[in-house]
């Protein structure tokens, strides 16, 4: 198996609904995602995918959707009065935690035609979450 890793850094805040502890308020980290491609063969240029590309495509995407984002669960009620003042926010059907958002880039990934086997997601230097199938 060929495998191969973008990292991709962005900015976030978010909070945890129905949590006891310091991430119950807003808050925001500097996330690191790393993004494993894999696969069993390489292609005519002797790659799994190149680099450029998973930059061109899926940073462009986690940079429009998710970087300088209030990421909330859909529940919070902070959502109406963000909306209402215009202020960039993205929802998840569930608590905004680094596990959640590990999947939400592998489901994007996978639905893109990228040969992702695993996505790392960085929330703090010392802590990370992992999603792969």
């Amino acid at each position: 198996m060929y495998c191969v890793t973008r990292i991709i850094h962005f900015c976030y805040g978010h909070r945890l609904l129905n949590y006891e502890g310091k991430c119950k308020y807003l808050h925001g980290h500097n996330a690191k995602a790393e993004v494993e491609l894999s696969k069993t063969a390489l292609d005519h240029r002797g790659m799994v995918m190149d680099f450029n590309e998973v930059k061109q495509r899926l940073q462009t995407w986690i940079d429009n959707t998710l970087d300088h984002k209030l990421i909330l669960n859909e529940a919070d009620p902070l959502v109406p009065v963000l909306a209402q003042s215009k202020e960039p926010f993205f929802i998840l059907k569930s608590n905004p935690t680094a596990e959640t958002i590990a999947k939400f880039i592998f489901d994007h990934a996978k639905t893109e035609g990228f040969p992702v086997t695993e996505i790392r997601l960085w929330e703090t230097p010392n802590s990370f979450a992992t999603y792969r199938e």
